[in-house]
């Protein structure tokens, strides 16, 4: 005990405060949530509009269809790993005639944003996690649409998701975040679970707690999991039944939350906005071939930063930290390949894609080395301030919202006319260095041209 409270004099008073709130959560078991997880979900959006891809094993590879960011079942099956490069499992995937496809973002999203908005109508609040999953806050909603439990009722929500998209999902349901998770997890590696498991009961969650393993639990990363197994604990249930004081000792205080959530007190509310703003904003990607020439690199970096420009003024937020960085590190190339970046504080906050985009110009100048092959380029913007709230310069004239409506009006006829119809003159030079997309499939939902025909 005497160890215990040294290290909580020596936390910060953030830490001692998170931990306060995790052992004394208010109204902490009496939440219900539900985390929707689509199978497979840019396999299952390939599927959903071409019927003879079932059973068909599909992967899908990176904006330059260099590394393989997603795998149907079967191509798990086949040993082949997530974020592998393409060509070191080409000739498993050409042997097993496995689809390939390139990936296929616009129609991903779309697709995504459809699945939401059907879940929306299932709880009276939602938490959108990531492009392929969300928490339901199930509370209250037992017997809803006349199902006798809420098992029955979170078998209609994947019903109905199948139905009106073509996503099959997997549901988990539990009184914790955490334990939703799990849940989920559960739901997929068991196939008698019909897709849906619920951990709402005690005895249920005991047995499901032992049978998974530690390194199964959200917020668990393979360093902890590697010690946790190293002392003998290797199930959820041994780390749920661990000493506060162990798990205090490797993760901290933030490590209490995943601990007191599996003993079913909730330490977290849903985060219900529909676009919860970003500590920060990163716009990257590779380069269909690797460049030499400073104009194309410099056209590259310009285009990342009226895209990270466009999500800023989204969110109503200015920047006034921009890090550029650009990689010459490549599969098969010598270890002495690296990466070079520059950070650079703007003489003030702004928005606006104009001012930044001659910081980034010049930090580009200062890292670019003549000679040098470039594969990657990318730009990530911090230190967020909202946009009402940027002063203006003693010795500017201008204030600092004078060409808020030119971005606004820019803005407009980008998503009107499609992304990029208006670009910045610097963009220029990098118009020939797209990603490659060798296998990408049709924007089913989002091109007049590209529509399915029927007939």
């Amino acid at each position: 005990m005497s160890s215990t409270l040294s290290r909580f004099k020596q936390m910060s008073p953030q830490a001692r405060e998170l931990l306060h709130a995790l052992r004394f959560p208010p109204e902490a078991t009496e939440q219900v949530y539900a985390l929707v997880d689509c199978n497979n979900f840019y396999a299952s959006c390939e599927r959903a509009f071409d019927p003879k891809l079932k059973d068909v094993p599909i992967v899908v590879l990176s904006s330059n269809d260099g590394c393989i960011v997603a795998r149907s079942n079967e191509v798990r099956a086949m040993g082949v790993g997530m974020g592998e490069p393409y060509f070191k499992y080409k000739e498993i995937i050409e042997g097993n005639n496995v689809k390939v496809f390139s990936s296929n973002f616009t129609f991903y999203g779309d697709m995504s944003r459809r699945v939401m908005s059907t879940l929306m109508q299932f709880a009276p609040e939602m938490e959108i996690y990531s492009i392929d999953e969300a928490f339901l806050n199930l509370a209250g909603c037992d017997h809803l649409r006349g199902k006798p439990d809420l098992t029955e009722y979170a078998r209609e929500i994947a019903a109905t998701v199948r139905k009106w998209t073509g996503i099959p999902v997997s549901v988990g349901l539990a009184p914790t975040k955490t334990l939703g998770k799990l849940a989920n997890y559960l739901a997929k590696k068991k196939p008698e679970s019909g897709g849906v498991m619920n951990l709402l009961d005690r005895s249920i969650r005991d047995a499901a707690l032992e049978s998974a393993p530690v390194g199964a639990i959200w917020g668990v990363g393979p360093k902890s999991t590697e010690y946790f197994e190293r002392i003998g604990v290797k199930t959820a249930r041994a780390l749920r039944d661990l000493d506060d004081e162990m798990v205090l000792r490797k993760m901290g205080a933030a490590g209490l939350r995943p601990l007191y959530e599996l003993r079913g007190f909730s330490c977290s509310d849903l985060d219900t906005r529909l676009q919860p703003s970003r500590k920060r904003i990163t716009s990257s990607g590779s380069f269909g071939r690797r460049l030499k020439s400073l104009s194309e690199i410099k056209g590259a970096v310009a285009g990342h930063v009226a895209i990270a420009a466009r999500k800023l003024r989204r969110q109503k937020s200015a920047t006034q930290i921009l890090t550029v960085y650009l990689l010459t590190r490549s599969f098969g190339q010598k270890p002495t390949d690296k990466s070079r970046s520059f950070k650079v504080r703007l003489r003030r906050p702004t928005n606006n894609s104009s001012e930044i985009i001659p910081y980034a110009l010049k930090a580009v100048e200062t890292i670019y080395e003549p000679g040098s092959e470039f594969r990657k380029a990318g730009i990530f913007v911090d230190n967020f301030i909202p946009e009402d709230q940027v002063q203006s310069l003693l010795f500017r004239t201008e204030q600092p919202g004078h060409s808020r409506e030119l971005m606004q009006t820019i803005d407009k006829i980008n998503r009107r006319l499609g992304r990029g119809t208006i670009k910045y003159a610097a963009q220029l030079p990098a118009q020939w260095t797209g990603a490659r997309c060798e296998h990408a499939s049709p924007r089913y939902t989002t091109n007049w041209d590209e529509l399915v025909e029927v007939s």
